[in-house]
């Protein structure tokens, strides 16, 4: 079920990535500042939608501009018969509850470790596990990932039910942005 009040609808390009952003990533949308505007929050947040007639459900993710990206699977662009550098139509609109977010195999098994941990992560938000799981899944080296995970338990084992001076948009930190895109894509 989505929430009417940030339904958008509107047209974008479909770009591809200068190099891998990911695992899978072969195309991918900026939302116009417009859409992103609409939605509940600037971090990530769910939608239900469709691309060219396409339904699909998925997690937008922060590009740092105070907007959102949407990765799109070739599955799904096969589906919407949408090509790199074509426009594509999208029809967008947050879901009214977040699903739960799924947790890491190394961040299950430190709140595994750690009961009282453990207790409030379970006693928190779906949003404040997100960020939670955002926190520690934006490391970009697994150094920092292990320090976080391992701040997360503490944090949670001592009550804290929100990752604290964590910008889940990357809009003061600059610590997310869509990927940048080929240049034969613009």
């Amino acid at each position: 079920m989505t929430t009417n009040d940030s339904y958008s609808e509107f047209f974008a390009t479909v770009l591809s990535p200068a190099q891998s952003a990911g695992a899978g990533l072969t195309a991918f949308i900026v939302l116009p500042k417009a859409a992103s505007e609409k939605l509940p929050r600037r971090g990530r947040v769910s939608v239900d939608g469709s691309i060219n007639g396409q339904p699909f459900v998925a997690t937008l993710e922060p590009d740092g501009q105070l907007s959102h990206w949407l990765a799109l699977s070739e599955r799904l662009l096969a589906g919407a018969g949408a090509n790199i550098g074509s426009e594509a139509r999208l029809h967008i609109a947050a879901l009214k509850q977040e699903p739960e977010p799924e947790v890491p195999a190394d961040l299950q098994q430190a709140l595994a470790a750690s009961a009282e941990a453990s207790a409030v992560w379970h006693d928190t938000t779906t949003i404040a596990r997100l960020d939670w799981i955002h926190w520690i899944t934006s490391a970009k080296q697994a150094k920092t990932r292990a320090k976080r995970i391992n701040d997360a338990c503490n944090m949670l084992a001592e009550g804290k039910r929100r990752v604290c001076c964590f910008d889940p948009s990357g809009f003061y930190s600059k610590a997310f942005s869509a990927p940048k895109a080929a240049d034969d894509t613009l």
